[in-house]
């Protein structure tokens, strides 16, 4: 079996998808624009052949990336990237090459908001509500309906970059001054906590790993305001997170992929998606996978993907919380008092990438702990500031 890999190297625990599917007897191959030797070792020895790009922003240079491992190694079996970003890159090779997997014209509805809603609400979920907004009188005339405060984003982004809460009349017109030349939806304001619904699919449509993460607050308040943040997995999912979770799995019919679904979960206990992401949760939350449950997420995927096999025993043995801090914000405990108070919690603790910084924080901490409290007192022992 043949795997082109695109990007392997970003974020940098990926190179533990590609261990996992060379283990299970997979041909990973690789296709990025960092040169070879700035690779991990890690990495290297897990891909049989690595073909550097100048720009991977440049498709014609990826057809003939393709095109070379197809001429060398037969035909390709698989083309991911698990990124965001390149979901709609990777969607088009396997329309070129004609390779299993999501095509160019099944993708609209996971990568652009307003299709999602449309979907949502075919399977009988509660959505905010939105409109497509390309004027500031259309803007208006819709504020006019739902009133302040409002979120607009574009239509097809990628986390909460060029995400806005517009509270005003002067914010508007700062936004429609300022906004870039593409598709931004406008929503209705939803009061309410962020959980996910998480987990990886097999070849059948089957989830065969399912998780969830309860957030402390939203990631475009976080990077917009400069603001810490923490998550984490709880033992118990939340079951109403859970059934609205899987009336989306059935509603997107999604094959063999993570998945890492959005909602909001009101203070009357009602539940609104918000988001489809047909990609892995990002940052650590792979890692958190994995300590939660005393798993290898990484190597499960490389069974599903070669034999369509997930074998591990989902334990739900912990509470597993991501804290992530900031450089600019002065914290009470240094690293080094965190790690004497908390050590035999900590499971792993390291510097974020600076492109994911302002979301998750420059550098993260993941703990777990059987009682729920312990991991709470830790996490504000953590983020308490002087």
């Amino acid at each position: 079996m043949n795997y082109i890999f695109l990007s392997p190297y970003f974020p940098d625990n990926f190179y533990k998808f590609c261990q996992g599917l060379k283990e299970a007897g997979v041909n990973v191959l690789g296709v990025g624009d960092s040169t070879y030797d700035s690779l991990s070792p890690e990495l290297k020895d897990s891909l049989t052949e690595y073909y550097r790009v100048d720009e991977m922003e440049d498709y014609p240079q990826l057809i003939r990336a393709c095109g070379y491992f197809t001429s060398k190694y037969g035909k390709i079996d698989r083309i991911e990237s698990h990124n965001e970003y390149w979901l709609e890159t990777d969607a088009k090779l396997r329309t070129d090459f004609n390779v299993p997997g999501l095509k160019i014209d099944e993708i609209k509805p996971m990568k652009y908001k307003s299709k999602m809603k449309e979907v949502f609400n075919q399977a009988g979920l509660n959505t905010a509500r939105g409109k497509i907004i390309n004027q500031i009188e259309e803007a208006e005339e819709f504020i006019a309906e739902v009133d302040y405060p409002v979120i607009v984003k574009p239509d097809n982004g990628v986390g909460a970059v060029d995400t806005y809460k517009l509270k005003k009349q002067s914010d508007l017109i700062n936004f429609f001054e300022k906004k870039s030349d593409t598709d931004y939806i406008m929503e209705e304001y939803v009061e309410g906590d962020i959980y996910t619904f998480d987990g990886l699919i097999d070849a059948e449509g089957n989830p065969v790993f399912s998780s969830s993460l309860i957030y402390s607050g939203g990631i475009m308040e976080a990077v917009n305001y400069g603001l810490d943040l923490f998550y984490y997995i709880p033992k118990e999912l939340p079951h109403e997170i859970v059934e609205a979770g899987l009336k989306t799995l059935e509603a997107f019919d999604i094959k063999e992929r993570f998945f890492h679904f959005e909602y909001f979960k009101k203070s009357d206990g009602s539940i609104v998606a918000l988001e489809v992401n047909i990609r892995p949760p990002g940052g650590l939350t792979l890692d958190m996978f994995n300590y939660a449950n005393d798993i290898d997420i990484y190597r499960q995927y490389g069974k599903v993907v070669k034999d369509n096999l997930f074998d591990a025993e989902i334990s739900r043995k912990y509470n597993c919380f991501y804290i992530g801090r900031k450089n600019f914000i002065n914290y009470r405990h240094s690293l080094s008092d965190v790690l004497d108070e908390y050590g035999d919690n900590i499971v792993l603790h390291q510097g974020i990438a600076p492109i994911l910084a302002p979301a998750i924080g420059d550098y993260g901490i993941i703990l777990r702990t059987e009682d729920l409290e312990l991991g709470k007192e830790a996490v504000n022992y953590i983020l308490e500031k002087v």
